[in-house]
């Protein structure tokens, strides 16, 4: 394909391609197998800051500065990759493949180093090796994640059926979370005579890193080269030019002037923010408030596996009913609620003690509640940048999903970096102590890791569905816009034949291809 308005037809055949298409099951699953990458990077992102801070020593605050600096980068890196994935093209595949199947190997040796860090390091040395590792490994993940994302947004144009590619891809992440996560608490960090919390046996991180490093590499190899057939399918743009840097931030700047854009981002990453903090300090309030052990620990992925299963029928349920606007805030604000319940009762000594055996559900139970909806939120909200990316062209004529995606990729590394930084500095803020006991905090201590726990989460949540209230792109207003783009991409297809083939006129259709339906109103 060979066009500067993304004509579907292939360059060497002249073949049409219907960009409505049902994408089949098994390209489906091949996009979703680099879940597993996700998956354990989210996985071990549970431990990151437990390990550096009470296994190594360094302290939160510094925890929290090595992910402030790795989320500064993240902020710069994230939408230049996103723009350069949008135009590079290279011998061996079109744009996002090669820059996918780059990233495998670097992406494994930064996870295997950032939890083997040189034995005998002082604080200072724990820190800047922290920081260092972890900036590689979200760098090489850019390269992964974007064109990945922006891939699945090329994918199909029906407004659905995006939406089943995301789904499946979510449901991979979830269910590929939960069990690297029983992997990592059940295998890796089993609990012993010596350890009642195995997270805290720094032999066991060896094998962490050494698994992780080997399943993300596998991970992103299996995805990338499972997904070359669908080379021929993916939007056409004019990639015979260099990036050019300063179309980016044009583009970027028209972006920003979308309200569905940044409502979309700024409830995106508001909610991943939220899942970062809970990731941390969560594992915090299990050891240290409630005094559980790593096997119990793993009952807070068995009650998500549910709503993964429930989460593709469930939004075609919901989705004969409202739109995705309506969908995104109703289900945050019931995972919002019944996620932070428990911590919030806690903190008024309405909730069983840790003797009881009423405790396991008294603390799962709710979070099984708020599971149930969590995967849709996540489904929505890619499906809508998909959306945008559609406006986007509608606007400017170009496609730019690398772009649009570049902040998905950093909301997904802001689960561990924004969390991480905000969780580094709260454990600071509440004075949480170096070589912690189970049952020798202060109540002001574990009132903060409570209140990050409960209402702190709960008030994000709450924060997300208010910035959610600016989108403005609906089924029918998209609907009109794929028209438009429709017919421009079939009448730039003719006038290019016209071009290459004076003797096949294409001319009559020239006019009616500067036709447009003006600006895209509600966008």
């Amino acid at each position: 394909m060979d066009n500067k308005m993304g004509i579907d037809v292939i360059e060497d055949t002249g073949e049409k391609i219907n960009r409505r298409r049902k994408i089949p099951v098994r390209t489906k699953l091949l996009f979703s197998s680099g879940a597993f990458q996700e998956a354990t990077i989210v996985a071990a992102g549970l431990v990151t800051v437990l390990f550096y801070n009470q296994v190594l020593g360094v302290s939160p605050a510094l925890c929290g500065t090595a992910f402030l600096i790795a989320s500064v980068i993240d902020g710069i890196t994230d939408p230049l990759v996103g723009a350069y994935s949008d135009r590079f093209r290279s011998r061996w595949g079109k744009r996002r493949h090669p820059l996918m199947l780059a990233s495998a190997l670097p992406v494994g040796i930064a996870f295997y180093f950032l939890y083997q860090p040189i034995e005998g390091l002082s604080e200072m040395g724990y820190f800047i090796w922290l920081s260092i590792f972890l900036v590689l490994m979200r760098i090489a993940i850019t390269f992964y994640n974007i064109p990945h994302d922006a891939l699945g947004a090329e994918l199909t144009d029906d407004y659905t059926e995006r939406t089943s590619v995301f789904g499946y891809n979510l449901v991979a992440v979830a269910l590929t979370s939960t069990m690297m996560s029983l992997i990592v608490f059940f295998v890796i960090f089993p609990s012993t005579p010596e350890y009642a919390n195995g997270l805290l046996n720094e032999s066991r991180y060896f094998i962490l890193a050494s698994l992780g490093a080997v399943t993300v590499v596998v991970s992103i190899l299996v995805c990338t080269i499972g997904t070359m057939d669908q080379i021929p399918y993916i939007h056409n743009v004019d990639i015979s030019e260099k990036v050019d840097y300063g179309k980016f931030f044009k583009e970027l700047g028209m972006l920003m002037r979308n309200s569905s854009y940044i409502s979309t981002c700024l409830s995106l990453l508001t909610i991943y923010a939220a899942l970062g903090i809970l990731g941390v300090v969560s594992t915090y309030a299990y050891i240290y408030v409630y005094g559980l052990s790593t096997e119990q620990m793993t009952l807070a992925g068995v009650m998500k596996l549910p709503g993964m299963l429930a989460a593709l029928p469930l939004l075609a349920l919901m989705s004969r009913w409202i739109d995705k606007k309506q969908i995104l805030m109703v289900t945050a604000a019931i995972s919002g609620v019944f996620s932070a319940l428990p911590h919030v009762l806690k903190m008024f000594d309405w909730f069983p003690g840790n003797e009881s055996s009423f405790l396991l559900v008294a603390l799962f139970l709710p979070l099984f509640l708020g599971a149930l909806v969590t995967p849709v939120t996540s489904i929505i909200i890619d499906s809508q940048l998909v959306d945008v990316a559609d406006v986007h062209e509608y606007q400017t004529g170009s496609r730019a999903e690398g772009i649009v995606f570049s902040v998905r990729s950093f909301a997904i590394k802001a689960t561990s970096g924004v969390g991480g930084l905000l969780a580094g500095f709260g454990l600071e803020y509440i004075g949480f102590p170096e070589n912690a006991e189970v049952g020798n905090l202060s109540t002001e201590t574990i009132n903060g890791l409570l209140f990050m726990n409960g209402p702190l989460y709960l008030m994000l949540y709450l924060l997300a569905i208010s910035f959610m209230m600016f989108y403005k792109i609906d089924k029918k207003r998209h609907a009109e816009i794929l028209s438009e783009l429709e017919t421009r991409r079939e009448v730039a297809a003719l006038i290019k034949r016209d071009e290459e083939n004076p003797g096949k006129p294409a001319s009559l259709l020239r006019d009616s291809g500067k036709a447009s339906i003006g600006p895209a109103e509600g966008s």
